[in-house]
């Protein structure tokens, strides 16, 4: 029984021609690929130690061992601090939709106030519009009663002239910006 000749006595095994071919074709795709290969199987090792991580540190990983471990009044006490955290921010949370509710209705009775006034004073044949100006000034006034004299404003004189126009070039000072000549270069 000869092992070498690869004929029908080898048996269902490679004979020296395939086992050849093999190492071959094997030494190829490594010395063309090796390096593709080799960080390929890093990339997986990683993934599969990080993977692995996650399932030992998530609680949920080993079924029933978590709940084993804490006791059911462990459990019921946690419960209920999470069901009276949750009434507290309920009620901070109504608490402050009945502020901004309230709110809403203060500014809603004001703007009815303001229509009403100035109806009143359309009907009147007063102009509604000077009317708030009228109101402005009065809430103003009451406010400025409490301060000292008011400022009077000093007459001001406008910084040019009526006459300056700065498209028209003139008047302008020592800055005389002209554009370039259009056209082609004059250039010989």
């Amino acid at each position: 029984m000869d092992l070498g000749d690869g004929g029908p006595a080898a048996g269902p095994g490679l004979g020296r021609g395939g086992l050849e071919a093999l190492q071959h074709t094997v030494g190829s795709v490594l010395s063309g690929y090796g390096w593709y290969v080799l960080l390929a199987a890093v990339a997986v090792y990683l993934l599969v130690q990080k993977v692995s991580r996650s399932l030992a540190a998530r609680p949920g990983g080993r079924p029933g061992a978590a709940e084993a471990a804490e006791e059911p009044d462990v459990v019921v006490r946690r419960q209920e601090a999470l069901a009276a955290a949750r009434l507290r921010m309920q009620e901070e949370l109504n608490a402050q939709a009945e502020k901004y509710k309230e709110k809403q209705r203060q500014l809603e009775e004001e703007r009815r106030r303001q229509k009403i006034v100035m109806w009143e004073s359309m009907q009147e044949g007063k102009s509604y519009k000077g009317n708030l100006k009228l109101n402005q000034q009065e809430v103003e006034s009451a406010a400025s009663s409490a301060s000292a004299v008011p400022k009077s404003k000093p007459n001001k004189k406008p910084l040019r002239g009526g006459g300056y126009n700065p498209l028209s070039g003139e008047g302008g000072g020592t800055c005389s910006w002209r554009p370039g000549r259009r056209g082609p270069s004059a250039g010989g």
